[in-house]
């Protein structure tokens, strides 16, 4: 648990948020990079300010009571005042990470918690130092920073299964080989810029390729299926500039058990508005007055999802639910994540 002492106030404050990564097609091949494994895991900033140990997700919400394993291994470092930026995930069979292991961890019960926790311990993998001995580090270039975590980690890393220091390299060809690794416990490769500072929030100096396309997006309503009462298709939403909630896509590869399931996590979330932006569609010569009606939902629930294209603002198939993503917050699923992809296509049609 986190310790509630209150001593003076780290120069971050604890809903400071992480340097976020643009989806990109191909590894930074010109310029000054620095090159990471993409780990498959709930991203985490830990706060130590003496006794008190905090550890904050992507979207600002505390993990510390679904982690005690984790606030220990970052008490037990000697150093007294810092903030690290990293990965907290769980080891799996084959050396696989296990995100399901992690979602079974945001569970109310402290009994479930605690019986997990010895029983699947999870690992923080560490890659940013953002605050040393109480001053913040935020201002200074990766490379900086990325030596101070280097000394930090060798001084302080003595239980290298509970926390531990993320490899980097800036050779592409080294960035190449674990790409080629992906699919294990790599999610793909992250690249930083060498010269730039700690962007919180930002995605300027930090992309992300993938093998897989994929974007987290807020369920913004479902339809029923045709002739049951279960879920048909979920309506995919991601924010655009202005802030509103834009509908660009659906997904509706569902088996039959899992649509009985869905009703039961969307039903209790049915509220206006829903979308916000661009709205789904009305009717087409194919589609029948049950299957243009939709429900609206509480902005609540986001989910990563596969896809094949993104083209004039939407999925232009229908997409694959890969995961559900507690620790995202929905105003976090922006139209930045494929932008880039949109480009690349509007890039290809220009040429052709």
């Amino acid at each position: 648990m986190a310790n509630k002492t209150k001593p003076s106030p780290l120069p971050l404050p604890l809903d400071y948020e992480p340097m976020n990564a643009l989806l990109v097609p191909d590894i930074p091949t010109s310029g000054a990079w620095q090159f990471e494994p993409k780990w498959d895991g709930f991203r985490c900033l830990a706060f130590k300010n003496g006794g008190s140990i905090e550890l904050m997700s992507k979207s600002g919400q505390p993990l510390a009571r679904y982690f005690p394993e984790v606030v220990e291994a970052v008490a037990a470092l000697k150093a007294d005042s810092f903030v690290i930026d990293g990965e907290i995930v769980i080891p799996g069979e084959g050396g696989a990470l296990s995100f399901d292991d992690l979602l079974q961890r945001i569970h109310p019960a402290a009994s479930r918690i605690s019986k997990l926790s010895a029983e699947i311990p999870a690992t923080f993998i560490v890659f940013d130092l953002l605050v040393e001995g109480g001053k913040s580090l935020a201002d200074a270039p990766l490379s900086e920073r990325r030596a101070r975590l280097e000394t930090f980690a060798k001084k302080q890393f003595k239980d290298r299964d509970r926390i531990t220091l993320s490899p980097a390299t800036t050779k592409h060809a080294v960035a190449e080989r674990w790409f080629k690794q992906v699919g294990g416990a790599l999610d793909g490769i992250i690249a930083k810029r060498l010269d730039v500072p700690y962007q919180s929030g930002n995605r300027e100096g930090m992309v992300k390729v993938k093998k897989l396309r994929t974007a987290d997006c807020v369920i913004g309503g479902f339809r029923y299926a045709e002739n049951a009462r279960v879920v048909g298709s979920l309506l995919l939403g991601l924010y655009n500039e202005d802030g509103l909630l834009d509908h660009v896509g659906f997904c509706s590869s569902f088996k039959a058990p899992e649509r009985k399931e869905l009703l039961k996590k969307l039903e209790p979330l049915i509220a206006e508005p829903g979308f916000t932006g661009q709205k789904p569609g009305g009717p087409s010569r194919w589609s029948t007055k049950r299957s243009t009606e939709w429900q609206p939902l509480a902005t609540k629930l986001v989910g990563e999802f596969r896809y094949d294209h993104f083209t004039g603002g939407r999925f232009r198939h229908g997409t694959k639910l890969l995961r559900w993503r507690p620790d995202k917050a929905p105003q976090q699923c922006t139209i930045d994540q494929v932008r880039s992809e949109a480009k690349m296509n509007l890039l290809k049609l220009g040429a052709a």
